[in-house]
């Protein structure tokens, strides 16, 4: 057996579903990534909506870069959750090669803009602490545009060659979709995407964090003593770690696997079934995470949490009564129903004539009753 037989057979193996018997991840894996997509895309819609609505987003780069993040986490939910799902339900890939293809190059494409904008942010936030006045020029709405341009397009860069690493190989009576590489090749694009979409940047917000929770805890007054803006910053700052802390410890296992088997003994068995289940539920989650950490954290986001939820139900409140309202109204008359209303009509029409006969003028008001005029 050649080297990506045998790699198709074990990959099968792994992606296969156990249709003989019954298995509790049959249950508890749909169970689990279809609560990642529900969270996933509410959480980032209500994020989005919410910036969207706030008057000062064009006017604040932290919020661009948060409106970044949230808008990778989208993409990612959207596109590649639900594909990837059925590799642990389905016996096969039954969305054909270019799926198969797109699906991860999009998985890859969200995970360098997610981790290049947090390494941007990161800097970001530095500056505006440490030097809040000198680093008004650099950190423009502008610039923060014209970087967010650069991290898509470096993503792209980076994500570009895994549109031809994927493809459809058969195994037994269906096809699956997996590494079609030779395996120096794929070292050589893993090691890459491990180093630079997630040592790097996770070695670029270190640096910042460490050196502005140092500023921050050493260089600046008590707490107390602290105005609004130093305690804002100090906030949000907060919030921007620990949404980077969490995309750290999100996806660490889901590299760790892939280098383990390039490099090392990683063999396919329950065990590792379960961890590589594990890292990719990990990484998956990493996107339905931020708005959870957005609503603890910050009480601004939760003000246009309620803020949306409370125009979302306003406007169904609007929309029920105008229905109820329609439903029992006839034009010109309001009744409870359709024959009270013809009635009505009717005693109307023959007021009308008696009045007409006896030689008086009636014009009719906006209520029900006629006025009379000599």
């Amino acid at each position: 057996m050649t080297e990506h037989e045998d790699f198709a057979s074990l990959a099968g193996y792994w992606n296969a579903s156990d249709s003989s018997q019954f298995s509790p991840a049959s249950v508890i894996i749909p169970v689990v990534f279809s609560l990642i997509f529900l969270l996933g895309t509410v959480g980032n819609s209500l994020v989005l909506a919410v910036l969207l609505r706030n008057d000062q987003m064009g006017h604040n780069t932290t919020n661009l870069f948060i409106l970044n993040l949230s808008l990778a986490d989208f993409f990612f939910i959207i596109f590649c959750v639900p594909f990837q799902a059925t590799i642990y339900s389905l016996e096969g890939w039954v969305f054909g090669s270019f799926m198969c293809k797109a699906v991860h190059f999009f998985i890859y494409l969200t995970m360098y803009a997610s981790s290049f904008t947090l390494a941007a942010v990161s800097v970001d936030r530095y500056l505006a602490i440490r030097y809040p006045l000198r680093s008004r020029e650099l950190r423009t709405p502008c610039n923060a545009v014209a970087a967010l341009a650069v991290i898509w397009g470096l993503s792209v860069i980076f994500a570009g060659p895994y549109l031809s690493y994927y493809d459809l190989i058969e195994w037994e009576s269906s096809y699956i979709c997996m590494p079609s590489w030779e395996e120096w090749k794929r070292k050589i694009i893993d090691t890459s995407t491990f180093a630079f979409g997630y040592v790097i940047p996770v070695l670029i917000v270190s640096l910042s964090y460490t050196r502005t929770i140092k500023y921050l805890w050493t260089a600046v007054d008590p707490l107390e003593d602290m105005s609004e803006s130093k305690k804002a910053k100090r906030k949000v700052t907060k919030m921007i770690i620990i949404v980077t802390i969490l995309f750290c410890l999100c996806w660490l296992p889901y590299h760790v696997v892939i280098l383990r088997y390039l490099y090392g003994d990683f063999p396919f068995n329950q065990a590792t079934y379960a961890f590589r289940l594990l890292s990719h539920c990990m990484a998956y989650a990493n996107s339905c995470l931020n708005p959870i950490v957005y609503a603890l954290v910050s009480k601004h986001f939760r003000k246009g949490f309620k803020k949306v939820f409370g125009c979302l139900l306003r406007k169904k409140a609007r929309n029920k009564v105008h229905v109820v309202h329609a439903a029992h109204t006839v034009p010109g008359f309001e009744a409870g129903s359709t024959e009270v209303s013809q009635m009505n009509e009717e005693n109307n029409r023959q007021q009308d004539r008696r009045e007409l006969d006896a030689g008086s003028l009636m014009v009719q008001s906006g209520s029900s009753k006629p006025l009379h005029l000599s």
